[in-house]
């Protein structure tokens, strides 16, 4: 499937917002008074993070390919 640079940019901009309100999310998380009764949720929000990283990832490679 092809993209515009701009959707691209686009798409980096909403998963850079979203990954840094789950990292918020987490760090709230993890300071709570009993962490392990949240322990699901942690997992969920690690998990989380990485595939959006990866997809970042992914999407800074295209844009670089596509500037070149």
């Amino acid at each position: 499937m092809e993209y515009t640079l701009e959707e691209l940019v686009e798409a980096k901009r909403q998963i850079d917002s979203t990954l840094h309100k789950l990292e918020e999310t987490l760090k709230t998380l993890e300071s709570k008074e009993n962490p392990s009764r949240c322990k699901s949720q942690i997992t969920l929000a690690k998990r989380r993070i990485k595939a959006f990283e990866l997809a970042n990832l992914f999407i800074v490679k295209e844009i670089e390919k596509m500037e070149k």
